[in-house]
């Protein structure tokens, strides 16, 4: 059974660091939908996705526990996007140029081993069978909920929880050769 969010909050605050990854794996989907609705843009909503989770596990001792965690998480992911287009709107505006931190075009290197990876996942997906695979495209592509998977492939909540959980094993398996 998987422990609330307060529950969670509550083992991180009691010094468990490493339970903020379930909550980070449990709201990650939700906030990029979030993120994506506002900035349109993949490569956007991930850095909104990210710096939402940093802003939140900085400020986890404000968090009220009176208000949901994912509620509290949605907004601070709002504002993060919110504030990404406003700095794109005024750097377009003032006809400024967004500095570069670092060079974000690709490099040759960088997309060698792009297209290196999408060849072993596409290899990879193909030792799944189909029910493996659909539950796996579902969950991890469009976001379902297993309850969704679970409707969509009509098969009961374990068969749905199993398969994806025997997809990922697969694919990371054949990731690394084993």
């Amino acid at each position: 059974m998987q422990a609330s969010d307060d529950a969670v909050i509550g083992q991180i605050r009691a010094g468990d660091k490493g339970a903020y990854q379930i909550l980070v794996e449990r709201h990650a989907r939700t906030l990029f939908k979030v993120a994506d609705r506002i900035t349109r843009n993949e490569g956007d909503s991930e850095d909104v996705v990210q710096e939402s989770f940093v802003r939140a596990w900085r400020n986890l001792d404000r968090f009220d526990e009176r208000v949901s965690f994912a509620t509290w998480l949605r907004r601070i992911a709002t504002n993060c996007a919110l504030d990404l287009v406003r700095r794109r709107k005024w750097v377009a505006d003032t006809g400024g140029d967004m500095p570069d931190v670092v060079d974000s075009s690709p490099k040759a290197d960088r997309l060698l081993e792009s297209l290196e990876s999408r060849r072993r996942l596409e290899a990879g997906m193909k030792t799944l069978s189909p029910q493996q695979c659909a539950a796996f495209l579902l969950r991890h592509v469009k976001g379902n909920s297993i309850p969704e998977i679970e409707e969509r492939l009509q098969i009961g909540h374990s068969a749905a929880k199993h398969s994806v959980f025997r997809a990922v094993e697969k694919l990371r398996r054949y990731a690394l050769g084993r």
